[in-house]
């Protein structure tokens, strides 16, 4: 049944609260800063808008600064349907946004990234909601909406952003309040029973007092992923998100804001792909793992392996993991999201002289999460998950900035101070690993040993191991001071000049644990005897709810404890040459840094908890920024080389039980290197074409460690994860008035991946094959801006891709992106 109706009267009753419309022709166009994204476009121009952007703290013309950047005005993000982060590679095409099994965002720019599944870990992607930092990638699950711009800066920005920023940043910068009254809405249904709506209201609250407030709703009844085994489906959204923006200026030299905003996400979460299995459960190997697959899977994933499509996955049963069996408890609730996050922003700019102002900038931020998914890939219990934790980030930047003789400066410090939970039960009930390990007690005779000091049955044994539960605590501290200034030595000649002291801590406690007894017979039992055999120890056995993780150095199960105390200095110095208006060329070298990091996982051994050390990058970039052809031609075209020392990455080692394990490492050497660039050419009066492309070669250097049978194995070369050698982008706008009052836009924009790694083993199964995604819209709109109708349909031709993979012990496992999907918009603007 549609929830359109449950809406639709709400909706309509308080159209004030409503989003904006735009019809602007030229997509590079962007609005100024305090021009705000609820501006009506003007008459289609022939040369593109100049766009201002605040990159480096400071409003300048994007085609002034000598530094690879992307910015997209509000206007042109509603026009190609940004409505989330995972869409902002449709235009930015040298950022990846991929998603591990857990939902958790990993961004990856210019092949530089941070392949996790833990809500805990930050990224080398920076990501910030007008300056302030959403430290943690998971905060950026809710809507985007009602955005003056977006600009994408790539390179490390440690100087003037810090906050793991080594692959660049990605700064969302909000519609602000302004000194008139209006309001609009945007309403949209399509395929799926989806309803969405967006809006804003703008009102001054007296002469030096205004604010702006701003939401998005995304709804779908009917989910977009289909069980290939029985009559279910996955895939409904509910997504919502609003904003409050309050901005005070009592006096020419004061200004105050304050700003709330947040979301709640209740979407269903994604299901994957079985398509072929571990090496150590692969039937194909004749390992005695291979010998407990659940009945039917091998049948199964032969089956389907080669007939997936982009609507089709499977998982278990709700009824059957949700039972509870032995003292194995199940998971139980519908495979759905429940999360949610609130950001708090106060930002004081006080004059202090003529040219030189003080400014503090505050920031909190809190996400939440509760979910449920099965990333088994097949109808069976082989890994189902419910993760629970939430992350709060407190944040204070203090600077000073002006203008001294021929330098424009900026001087400052930030504190920041995170507090991280990260947890979830895992249930393996009909996991290959499990069987293996409980007929392995039987078949060694354990129970009749002096292991079994607590009498475990054959009943016991028989239910044993079917989940447990991983815990993490996270205390972060960051402090670091700054300083940067841009020094005009001739009329053309800019030098600009940038360094950051940062220290970071990170205190770190977390385990594997039994959960309510599920884990006992199988640790006490086997795990013990085979350690005593490996490492000659004789543990003392657990109890219900303990840590079952062994710590090969102290020889007990326990807490894993670790505290990472690393400081680092970032800099960067870059020359800009302004060859005359319509050229100007660059040249930089930087040094970024992201911090240590320690990852959550199901922990046999320690060793797999333990830390990585920060990472280190030095860019070294040319670059060109010209306007051609009476600037109806914009090109930047910037070449680059990355020095990458100690990248951390997930690597197997050794372990006694499992063959091998994945733990966070750092690798000593890597480099990275490519051509990134973006046209914008106004071929007529009314049609626009953009273009960006980035061609990429990662490797790492002189490494070798196993592969996920244990074998030895040289990396040397290997490519890094989620690091495709092309990706590009086109967008051909047509806008045009068809009459006085009203203009029609059509727009079509598609996005090419080359084939890229999932990991770090150049696997098969976890490669993501090559893909291109078209996307279209056609607009009839007032010339005015006061209404707007559109269709529009994302991956047009249904094409089938997927966005991610993964092992879970015993499956590999694809997870699909999203197929074809259309509907009907209309937008009104009230003044």
């Amino acid at each position: 049944m549609s929830i359109a109706p449950r809406y639709l009267s709400l909706l309509f009753a308080g159209s004030i609260l409503s989003g904006p419309l735009w019809a602007s022709p030229a997509l590079a166009a962007a609005a100024a800063p305090d021009a705000g994204a609820e501006s009506a476009s003007p008459a289609p121009a022939e040369t593109p808008a100049e766009i201002i952007v605040t990159a480096q703290r400071r409003a300048q013309q994007l085609s002034d600064i000598p530094a690879s950047i992307q910015a997209f005005g509000g206007e042109q993000l509603k026009q190609m349907r940004v409505t989330s982060t995972d869409d902002l590679q449709s235009v930015a095409p040298s950022l990846n946004v991929s998603r591990g099994y857990q939902g958790v965002p990993i961004y990856t720019l210019r092949g530089v990234g941070f392949n996790t599944i833990n809500l805990s870990a930050t990224s080398t992607v920076g990501t910030y909601t007008d300056e302030v930092a959403s430290a943690y990638p998971f905060m950026n699950s809710g809507p985007l909406f009602d955005l003056e711009r977006i600009e994408v800066l790539k390179g490390p920005q440690g100087t003037l952003y810090g906050r793991n920023t080594t692959a660049g940043l990605v700064d969302f910068i909000t519609a602000k309040p302004k000194d008139r009254l209006e309001a609009g809405l945007t309403v949209e249904g399509g395929n799926n029973q989806t309803f969405n709506s967006e809006g804003f209201v703008n009102a001054p609250l007296g002469e030096k007092v205004a604010a702006r407030l701003a939401f998005r709703t995304e709804d779908s009844g009917k989910g977009w992923q289909k069980s290939a085994s029985r009559d279910e489906r996955l895939g409904e959204v509910h997504n919502y998100g609003g904003r409050l923006t309050v901005t005070a200026r009592p006096t020419e030299t004061l200004k105050l804001e304050i700003g709330v905003n947040g979301w709640k996400n209740r979407s269903d979460t994604i299901a994957g792909q079985a398509v072929g299995f571990t090496p150590n459960t692969d039937p194909a190997n004749g390992t005695l793992f291979s010998l407990f697959n659940a009945p039917g899977l091998p049948a199964y994933i032969t089956g389907h392996k080669g007939t997936w499509t982009n609507d089709t996955a499977d998982w278990a049963a709700q009824s059957a993991r949700s039972a509870n069996i032995g003292a194995g408890a199940g998971v139980s609730g519908p495979l759905r999201e429940n999360d949610w996050f609130i950001g708090l922003r106060g930002l004081i700019e006080a004059e202090i002289t003529p040219g030189i102002t003080l400014v503090s900038l505050t920031g909190y931020n809190k996400v939440k999460r509760d979910a449920v998914f099965d990333w088994s890939g097949a109808p069976y219990q082989i890994l189902i998950q419910h993760a629970e934790g939430q992350a709060r980030s407190v944040s204070e930047e203090l600077r000073l900035q002006g203008k001294t003789g021929p330098a424009e400066w900026t001087v400052g410090g930030y504190y920041a101070d995170d507090k991280v939970i990260d947890t979830n039960q895992t249930l393996l009930g009909e996991n290959a690993n499990v069987g293996a390990i409980r007929g392995s007690i039987l078949a060694l005779g354990l129970l009749g040993t002096p292991f079994n000091s607590n009498g475990y049955t054959v009943a016991d044994v028989m239910t044993s191991f079917r989940t447990y539960r991983d815990t993490a605590d996270f205390a972060v501290k960051t402090r670091s001071a700054f300083a940067s200034a841009d020094w005009k030595l001739t009329p053309q000649l800019t030098l600009t000049t940038g360094i950051r002291y940062t220290k970071d801590t990170q205190d770190y406690a977390g385990c594997s644990r039994d959960l309510n007894g599920s884990m006992l017979p199988n640790v006490n039992l086997f795990n013990r005897a085979l350690f005593y055999q490996v490492y000659g120890a004789l543990t003392a056995p657990i109890s219900a709810n303990q840590c079952n993780t062994f710590d090969p150095v102290t020889k007990t199960f326990g807490i894993v404890r670790s505290r990472t105390d690393e400081h680092n200095v970032a800099w960067r110095t870059a020359l800009g040459w302004q060859v005359n208006a319509d050229a100007l060329l660059f040249a930089s070298v930087s040094r970024g840094y992201k911090s240590g990091s320690t990852p959550v996982n199901a922990a046999n051994i320690a060793t797999q908890n333990g830390p990585a050390g920060q990472e280190q990058l030095t860019s070294y970039e040319l670059g060109a920024k010209l306007a051609l052809l009476d600037r109806k031609v914009n090109l930047n075209l910037t070449g680059f080389y990355y020095d990458y020392r100690d990248k951390q990455l997930s690597i197997y080692f050794a372990d006694p039980i499992y063959t091998t394990l994945l733990r966070l490492a750092n690798i000593p050497k890597s480099r990275a290197y490519g051509l990134d660039g973006d046209v914008n050419i106004a071929v007529t009066r009314n049609l626009t074409v953009a273009l960006a492309g980035t061609l990429l070669k990662t490797e790492v250097q002189g490494y070798v460690g196993i592969d996920a049978a244990g074998k030895p194995k040289d990396y040397d070369g290997a490519a890094f994860p989620l690091s495709p050698k092309f990706s590009g982008a086109a967008t051909v706008m047509w806008d045009s008035p068809v009459s006085d009052s009203l203009g029609l836009r059509a727009i079509v924009n598609g996005r090419y991946q080359g084939t890229a790694k999932n990991t770090l083993e150049d696997d098969a199964q976890l490669n993501l094959k090559g893909y291109g995604v078209v996307n279209a819209s056609l607009a009839l709109h007032r010339l005015d801006g006061r209404w707007e109708v559109s269709a529009w349909a994302r991956n047009l031709t249904n094409a089938y891709y997927w966005v991610s993979a993964a092992t879970n012990a015993n499956t590999a496992v694809r997870f699909p992106g999203h197929n074809r999907t259309w509907g009907v918009t209309l937008k009104t603007l009230f003044r």
